[in-house]
C-alpha cells in the first residue's frame, strides 16, 4: 500500500501508519513522487485535491494534516453509512477518514479552551463524541470496517487485514484494605468517626477485622486470582504506592509490609503498572519517585501506567511520563462516564500536538470503570452488567480491543458495593464463554 500526497507531513505520516497497519498489517509508505506512486505495485491512495489515475483510491483532503499548530476547527457532523462522519469532501469516499480519525485521536478538542470537571480534568461534555451522541461507540473502528468495504468494492481482489478481537481487564489498586495495615492514627480517627455517625456495624465490623476475627472487605484479591484462572485470562494490575496520603490517595503505605507482600504477589502473575498518585500530577519528580518506589518492591522495570481519578491534561501528563520512562498509558478515558474518549478501542501511539510528533507512547483506551457506573451514573449493578455486555457486543463486532477498569473495592464484600462482585463474575462468564 502506497499514499501519494502533494505534501507530507507529520500528521499525515503518523495517521498514515495506523491505517497502513490496520489495512494491511504492515507499515505504509507515503510519498510526493508522482512517477513513484504511478509505478507501485498494489494499493494506491492518493491523497491529494485532484485524481491521478483510474486505478487509485482516491481522498480529497480536508486541510487538517497540512496544517501545523492548533485553532478551532469547523467540525459539522452529518450520517454516513449509519455512523457519524464530520469532514466532508470529494473524492471516492465522502468524507477524510484521514483527518477525522486524526482529530479525535490527538484529542485535537482537548488543547482548545474548555470547561473543567469538579476535578479539574476535561469535562466530557465539551466534547464532539458526547455532544453528537457517539461517545458509546468506537466511531473510528466502525469507519475502518466501512472503508476497507469501500476499498474492496473498488479493487475486487484486494486481501485486507482483520484485526482479532481482545479482552483485557484491568484493575486499579487504590485502597487494598478497608481497616487493615492504616497508620494507627488513621484507623482511631475513622473508628471516632464512626461513633459519632452512629454507624455501629461498621464500628464493629472495623473491630472485627482488626481482631482477626474477619477478613477485610476490600480484601478480593483471591477471589479475583480465582477468576482468571478459571477463564485463563490475562489481566493487569495499577498499584497506587503515594507515600504520603491526602485526601484523594489513601492507599496504605508503600513502607507497609503487608502491600509490599501483596505486590510481589501480584507481579509473579501479573503484568503491573504505576497508578501515579494525585499529588504527582503536578510534581514529576514524585512521579519518578512512585515508579521507582515500585519497581523497587517488584524488583522490576515499569513502564506501564494509569492516571489515578483518570485525571490528566494534554500535553503536560504525557509528557511527564515519558520523561520518567512509561511506554503504555491505560488513561484515554473518562473518569465521569462511560464511553471512547479518543472514539477509538484499539491501541495508538499519542501524537504531541503542540511539538508536531508522534511519541512512542502507546495508548490503550479503555471503555468501561465501574466506579463511572456506581458514583456517576447511578446505576445498579444488574444495570451495570447490562452496560458492560453492550460495550463487549460492540467492541466485539468491530474487531477492538475492551478494556474495562475494576476496583478491589467493588469485588470485595463491603456492603456498598454488594452485588458488584456478582454483576462482574456473571459478565466474565458472558465474555469468556461466547
Amino acid at each position: 500500500m502506497i499514499i501519494y500526497s502533494h505534501s507530507i507531513t507529520h500528521r499525515l505520516k503518523y495517521i498514515a501508519d495506523f491505517f497502513g497497519r490496520q489495512l494491511t498489517g504492515e507499515p505504509v509508505a507515503v510519498t510526493d513522487n508522482v512517477i513513484h506512486y504511478l509505478d507501485y505495485q498494489g494499493l494506491r491512495i492518493n491523497y491529494s485535491h485532484e485524481p491521478i489515475s483510474q486505478q487509485e483510491y482516491w481522498i480529497k483532503p480536508h486541510g487538517l494534516l497540512h496544517e501545523t499548530g492548533i485553532r478551532l476547527q469547523s467540525v459539522e457532523c452529518f450520517e454516513h453509512n449509519g455512523n457519524k462522519a464530520f469532514f466532508r469532501t470529494d473524492g471516492d469516499y465522502v468524507f477524510d477518514i484521514f483527518a477525522a480519525s486524526f482529530y479525535l485521536f490527538s484529542r485535537y478538542e482537548e488543547y482548545l479552551p474548555h470547561k473543567k470537571d469538579i476535578y479539574g480534568r476535561y469535562s466530557h461534555e465539551n466534547s464532539l463524541a458526547f455532544k453528537e451522541s457517539f461517545l458509546n461507540k468506537p466511531l473510528i473502528n466502525y469507519w475502518l470496517l466501512d472503508f476497507k468495504k469501500s476499498l474492496q468494492l473498488k479493487f475486487t481482489s484486494l486481501t485486507i487485514h482483520d484485526s482479532l478481537f481482545t479482552f483485557l481487564p484491568t484493575y486499579d489498586i487504590d485502597e487494598a484494605y478497608s481497616y487493615k495495615y492504616k497508620q494507627w492514627w488513621r484507623s482511631a480517627g475513622a473508628a471516632m468517626k464512626d461513633i459519632l455517625s452512629g454507624k455501629w456495624n461498621r464500628f464493629r465490623e472495623r473491630r472485627k477485622v482488626l481482631n482477626g476475627e474477619q477478613s477485610d472487605p476490600f480484601d478480593s484479591f483471591a477471589w479475583m486470582d480465582d477468576l482468571h484462572r478459571l477463564y485463563k485470562v490475562q489481566s493487569r494490575y495499577f498499584f497506587l504506592v503515594a507515600e504520603k496520603t491526602k485526601k484523594y490517595d489513601r492507599n496504605i503505605l508503600p513502607s507497609e509490609i503487608a502491600l509490599q507482600s501483596l505486590i510481589q504477589h501480584h507481579a509473579e502473575k501479573y503484568e503491573l503498572g504505576i497508578h501515579p498518585s494525585w499529588q504527582s500530577g503536578d510534581n514529576p519528580t514524585l512521579l519518578k519517585k512512585e515508579i521507582e518506589t515500585l519497581e523497587i518492591i517488584t524488583r522490576g522495570k515499569i513502564t506501564s501506567s494509569r492516571q489515578h481519578f483518570i485525571r490528566f491534561t494534554l500535553p503536560k501528563t504525557y509528557r511527564q511520563l515519558i520523561e520518567a520512562g512509561i511506554k503504555e498509558d491505560f488513561s484515554m478515558g473518562y473518569g465521569s462516564i462511560n464511553g471512547f474518549r479518543a472514539s477509538v478501542a484499539l491501541p495508538y501511539y499519542w501524537y504531541d500536538l503542540e511539538k508536531e510528533e508522534q511519541t512512542y507512547l502507546l495508548l490503550y483506551p479503555f471503555c468501561y470503570m465501574e466506579a463511572n457506573s456506581f458514583f456517576e451514573q447511578k446505576q445498579t449493578p444488574q444495570q451495570a452488567l447490562e452496560e458492560m455486555l453492550q460495550y463487549y457486543q460492540t467492541v466485539k463486532s468491530v474487531n477492538g480491543t475492551l478494556i474495562t477498569i475494576w476496583h478491589n473495592t467493588f469485588l470485595g464484600t463491603d456492603e456498598l458495593y454488594r452485588g458488584w462482585r456478582d454483576a462482574y463474575y456473571q459478565f466474565f462468564n458472558n465474555v469468556m464463554k461466547n
